[in-house]
């Protein structure tokens, strides 16, 4: 049987991530997350997953998936798959906060990556400077995603 867990809200600039099931509870086979994107939010950085897909579960409010230049908008009980190697970004369009629930097959992805990309995030915004994008891609590269800018 396998253990549930909720691990520590993490922050990456305005999206709030919250880790449902980790690798290590999966054998490496799934890891799950909720993550917030309050209104007017988009993710400017276009990517794609080099050795997982990954499935999206809207849960609240509508987020609008850019997918290899199409888009779809994921509402509550919408189910969206992102195939590995395909270009994605997305944005919360609407009035209201939005919250979906990401399935990351195989558990590749896991909070690590989200502290990281935080801590470069944070340090830009205290010392009141852009971000250090080649650190962001590194990070990116590491955790097995492709930056498409």
């Amino acid at each position: 049987m396998m253990e549930t867990m909720t691990s520590d809200v993490i922050q990456v600039g305005p999206i709030t991530i919250r880790f449902r099931v980790e690798a290590e509870q999966s054998a490496g086979s799934v890891t799950m997350f909720e993550f917030d994107v309050p209104a007017g939010i988009a993710l400017p950085a276009a990517h794609s997953h080099d050795g997982y897909e990954e499935t999206l579960y809207g849960l609240e409010g509508v987020l609008t998936w850019t997918i290899d230049g199409r888009q779809v908008d994921v509402a509550p009980g919408e189910v969206l798959v992102i195939p590995r190697g395909a270009v994605h970004n997305f944005a919360n369009h609407g009035a209201t906060d939005a919250r979906a629930l990401a399935v990351v097959t195989p558990g590749i992805l896991g909070p690590a990556y989200f502290r990281e990309t935080a801590a470069i995030l944070d340090a830009a915004a205290a010392a009141g400077t852009a971000p250090d994008f080649a650190a962001l891609g590194e990070v990116m590269r590491r955790h097995g995603l492709t930056c498409a800018a």
